[in-house]
């Protein structure tokens, strides 16, 4: 394989789409108690809301993340070519970077985001390892089976779902409000509250995890993993057949797939319904992650020489940092560490997208100050600094990837 010692900005452009789109999902999870939870939030159930939820569902929810774990299974390749430039092995430095992911995961999910995606990052970082050495066709047939496995198991739900009485269906919905009742009341009370009850809902989440992310993000580490061997983002324009292909199977298939599941999430009274709704939007969500990645290559070759592109750019070089970033705002704006706005701000309307909107526009001139100085974000610095098990240079010297 090619070794190439600069930065791919198609990659890092590509991080910060994924950044925002992340942030839109995620604020959501942050302004209502209700996220998730198959329920509307009764506060706010009007057609502004219930449509604008419906279009976050449709273009954002499920996607993004899937986005971002292609890339990270691309980068994994560049991790490989700078452990081989350096002439150091490969599998510690990859043990001690993931171990490092994990533990500011841990951190992130305790004190800021219980909806953390890094500690999960980080373990199928270590299963991806033990396949890094499969072939291509072998990690594409790997990544399908994930994929239809996890769709089929929520299609099997969904039918035992629709074998439960109507009485089981109005006792989970009491559950459920009463769950979000108390939710709300420990989130807007105190910082020491704010923890404790992200640990109660870790001890939960992790069902959802292991069943839904887990399976779908590994698939597309290791659809990252065979484009990286390929390096096909570093010679994009070879690859235009398949991003026409891509682009019609993300119009085609995986935009119905995902109308599906959100017009289920947001009008679908039946938890049956919802569920089948669900494994409707995992098998289409990698798709229209597929068409994003084809559209968003070929805006670039026409923004390349823009100020967005340079600015998307720098914000996906320092793309945990910036995560983090999102989490630390919307902790202080929406929890106890803060302005404690979580159940009164439209968590799915347009204010809630407005202060998406603001935040990510904050971050990328921000992002770009930081890099005109320093070599690295300041985590992934830190990351960094664990991965080679030796302190980085701190200030700007050179463009090198890793």
């Amino acid at each position: 394989m090619q070794t190439q010692p600069t930065r791919i900005a198609d990659v890092d452009a590509l991080r910060g789409c994924a950044l925002f789109g992340i942030l839109v999902v995620n604020i959501g999870a942050f302004a209502t108690p209700w996220f998730g939870l198959g329920l509307t939030d009764p506060a706010f159930h009007g057609g502004v809301d219930r449509a604008t939820h419906f279009l976050v569902a449709l273009l954002f929810e499920t996607k993004f993340y899937l986005l971002f774990s292609f890339l990270f299974g691309y980068s994994f390749t560049l991790q490989m070519q700078a452990a081989a430039r350096a002439d150091a092995p490969f599998v510690p430095r990859m043990l001690r970077r993931q171990a490092g992911l994990w533990l500011i995961g841990a951190l992130h999910a305790v004190f800021l985001f219980h909806g953390d995606i890094l500690t999960t990052y980080a373990l199928l970082g270590i299963v991806l390892l033990a396949l890094h050495r499969c072939g291509e066709r072998q990690a594409l047939s790997l990544a399908l089976m994930l994929v239809t496995v996890c769709v089929g198991f929520w299609a099997g739900m969904a039918w035992l779902q629709s074998l439960q009485p109507a009485g089981d269906a109005a006792d989970n919905a009491v559950a459920m409000a009463q769950k979000a009742a108390s939710a709300l009341a420990a989130y807007r009370a105190t910082p020491a509250t704010v923890v404790h009850q992200h640990l109660r809902e870790l001890s939960d989440i992790w069902i959802v995890l292991l069943l839904v992310q887990a399976p779908c993000a590994l698939a597309m580490f290791l659809c990252g993993l065979a484009a990286g061997k390929r390096e096909m983002l570093l010679h994009a324009s070879d690859y235009l057949p398949l991003r026409r292909r891509l682009l019609w199977a993300g119009a085609l298939v995986g935009l119905p797939g995902a109308a599906l599941y959100a017009w289920t999430s947001v009008y679908a009274q039946s938890q049956a319904w919802q569920v089948a709704g669900l494994a409707a939007g995992l098998a289409s969500a990698p798709l229209l992650a597929g068409a994003y990645l084809a559209l968003a290559l070929a805006l670039f070759e026409r923004l390349r020489d823009g100020t967005l592109f340079s600015l998307l750019a720098d914000t996906g070089r320092m793309a945990l940092s910036n995560y983090l970033l999102q989490s630390a705002i919307c902790a202080w704006l929406f929890l106890a560490y803060g302005a404690r706005l979580m159940g009164s701000v439209s968590p799915l309307g347009a204010l809630a997208l407005a202060l998406a909107v603001i935040i990510f526009s904050l971050q990328l001139p921000l992002s770009r100050w930081w890099l005109r100085g320093h070599a690295y974000g300041p985590v992934e610095w830190l990351l960094r600094a664990l991965t080679i098990a030796a302190w980085p240079r701190w200030r700007r010297s050179g463009a090198a990837y890793l």
